[in-house]
């Protein structure tokens, strides 16, 4: 079986229509097998969460995770890739 070329990146999400949260927690569970770690903050004077998530997997996974979530309303994404 060969080994998958596989990298560590960081989603940051701004969100900013809780309309937007459900969809977000369905996506980031389909992709849990990923997922090596998450932290959600809400930035109440603002009226709008950052949520940071850590995942590793090859570039298409995580970039087709990333493009879910930006597509949705409301939901600005950037992700940052290891060199390694």
């Amino acid at each position: 079986m060969e080994e998958k070329d596989t990298r560590v990146a960081v989603i940051s999400i701004i969100v900013e229509s809780p309309d937007s949260v459900n969809r977000i927690n369905e996506i980031l569970h389909d992709a849990s097998e990923s997922v090596i770690g998450r932290m959600g903050l809400p930035y109440r004077e603002k009226n709008i969460s950052i949520i940071s998530v850590v995942v590793d997997d090859t570039q298409d996974v995580v970039s087709n995770i990333s493009g879910r979530l930006g597509r949705l309303p409301g939901v600005t994404v950037k992700t940052a890739y290891s060199k390694k």
